[in-house]
């Protein structure tokens, strides 16, 4: 394929994750944006856990019955000539990791904010990733319909909390049972919905003009409150600056009501408009640019049991580079071994559909059996190795058994497999013992424990653990880490890909081992492919 039908191809692509703080409305406004692109035709509402439907977007058992959101979900769509590729993250603090892998692997994020509550603690933390990473940021502000704060009093808060100019796209008119819809400061006219829609509108009712008579005798003093308001703004307001919202030092602000269809309309012409397509991705030897002729993909998110009737494992690939091709020969970087991929898969949350060919951008699903890791680069042939999917050291420990020793096979299977798709950190003490989680959040635990019961048929007994603490070990002299291990052997444990890790009772048991070996590196962080290592410390 020549290289102007590739680049063509990936100025199409829009790549982005939906973040938010737990309950201010992210799985909802995935629902509608599969709604308005037509990719479903009734949303499902998170909250009716009662009736036969639940959220596209949430497929794990447990997440129907919690109505929450616990692991990643990838869909793609197209609307507007523009394959828009979305990942709804877990709003919970436990689940924070699987997040911040899914922002690597995405060139913009959409974040919700509950209009009501404001910028909330989990907000600030995912905000804190994507500029990191120098990721675009586009602004939900939600739930419109009920009473919540003052929308200037909102606009500060993005602003000083965030530190990033907020600019508004969209205005509301009105809040509460007031509220009438969303006025668009750009094309100058005012969206009207109605509340409680599930499927959308057939056309769209606009009142043209933000002077126009009709709007201030249908609303009145709220239309009153909303004119000052938008004066306000068309005067004090930086201007859109798209360089400025790429580099992400500005974040354009659209408000509305995700369960009643209000905004969600503008949030998709938004993305389809201003987020950026595809960019290079930086690989330890070079930069690689999305339009290059060759194929290069890493695996940001491993899924176990998505059906359940057939036991699998999909690795999520994000493409980098080039065109993917069903049943091209690829080669895992980690590896060396060949894979030739006939049963690929693109996402419709739990639908699949077989996948031709797919472009830098495109998340793609490839079925397999433990052949491929977190991390794992496919290549056409070349050696790359991707950096930026990090573990973080847990800091909650659990031991496990299982309470029918029949069923041990099984239950070393499922922590495998769920240590290996990164839902828990799996640790083999070198000293006998029963296997250690370790963990971000209680939540994490208990998701394991439905998720062995339900998938892998193990009934697991979850204990305390002395640890509080883990930290990955290496050295330059082997001999050095020899000793260490020997002495510290009761302490000693491998996780799942076979790193070394040192479990730790207190902070003043890590001071007195660095102490007492100083050539030893003690890692909170490692990154799962190329075992590249964070800091010492």
């Amino acid at each position: 394929m020549s290289h102007t039908s590739i680049s063509q191809e990936v100025a199409r692509r829009r790549t982005f994750a939906i973040i938010s703080h737990p309950d201010a409305g992210k799985t909802t406004l995935t629902e509608k944006l599969l709604l308005f692109t037509g990719a479903i035709q009734i949303a499902g509402s998170v909250k009716a856990r009662k009736a036969s439907r639940h959220a596209s977007s949430d497929w794990m058992e447990i997440e129907k019955q919690r109505g929450i959101s616990v692991a990643s979900s990838v869909m793609q769509m197209e609307y507007q000539d523009c394959v828009i590729n979305l990942l709804d993250t877990p709003g919970h603090q436990d689940f924070s990791e699987d997040t911040y892998r899914v922002l690597t692997a995405v060139d913009a994020a959409l974040m919700v904010i509950d209009a009501a509550n404001g910028i909330e603690p989990q907000t600030i933390r995912l905000l804190q990733v994507c500029r990191a990473r120098n990721t675009p940021i586009l602004t939900f502000i939600n739930k419109l319909d009920r009473e919540v704060q003052e929308p200037l009093d909102l606009l500060s808060e993005v602003e000083s909390h965030l530190g990033m100019d907020a600019v508004p796209f969209t205005w509301p008119v009105g809040m509460g049972k007031s509220f009438g819809g969303v006025y668009d400061l750009r094309l100058d006219r005012m969206r009207l919905f109605r509340p409680g829609q599930e499927r959308r509108a057939g056309h769209d009712d606009f009142i043209e003009g933000l002077e126009n008579p009709l709007i201030q005798e249908k609303f009145g003093s709220a239309f009153d409150k909303a004119h000052e308001e938008i004066s306000l703004i068309k005067e004090a307001a930086p201007a859109f600056d798209h360089e400025a919202f790429l580099a992400g030092r500005q974040t354009p602000v659209f408000f509305g009501s995700a369960i009643n269809n209000f905004g969600v309309q503008e949030i998709l012409d938004a993305l389809v408009q201003w987020a950026p397509k595809p960019g290079p991705r930086q690989a330890l030897s070079r930069t690689v640019q999305p339009n290059e002729p060759k194929f290069s993909g890493v695996v940001f998110k491993v899924q176990a049991n998505m059906d359940p009737a057939h036991r699998d494992r999909v690795a999520f690939v994000r493409v980098s580079s080039g065109k993917f091709e069903r049943g091209m020969r690829l080669k895992v970087s980690r590896t060396g071994k060949e894979i030739r991929p006939n049963n690929v898969v693109s996402f419709l949350s739990q639908r699949r559909d077989l996948l031709d060919e797919a472009y830098a951008g495109d998340m793609i699903g490839i079925p397999n059996h433990g052949v491929l890791h977190l991390g794992d680069v496919l290549t056409e042939g070349e050696n790359l190795q991707f950096t930026g999917l990090p573990f973080f050291a847990p800091e909650l420990f659990q031991a496990v058994e299982v309470k029918d020793p029949l069923r041990t096979k099984q239950l070393r299977t499922g922590l495998t497999q769920l240590g290996e798709e990164g839902a828990i950190q799996v640790f083999r003490p070198e000293v006998g013992g029963a296997l250690l989680l370790g963990a971000v959040g209680q939540l994490q635990f208990e998701v394991v424990a439905h998720r062995l019961k339900t998938e892998y048929g193990v009934d697991a007994r979850l204990m305390p653990s002395r640890y509080t603490m883990a930290r990955w070990v290496t050295s330059d002299n082997p001999k050095a880490l020899r000793k260490f291990m020997d002495s510290n052997a009761a302490h000693i444990a491998y996780d799942v890909v076979d790193a070394l890790a040192f479990l730790i009772s207190s902070p003043a048991q890590l001071r007195v081992a660095q102490e007492l070996n100083p050539e030893i590196n003690f890692h909170a962080m490692r990154e799962h492919a190329g075992q590249v290592f964070g800091e010492n410390g």
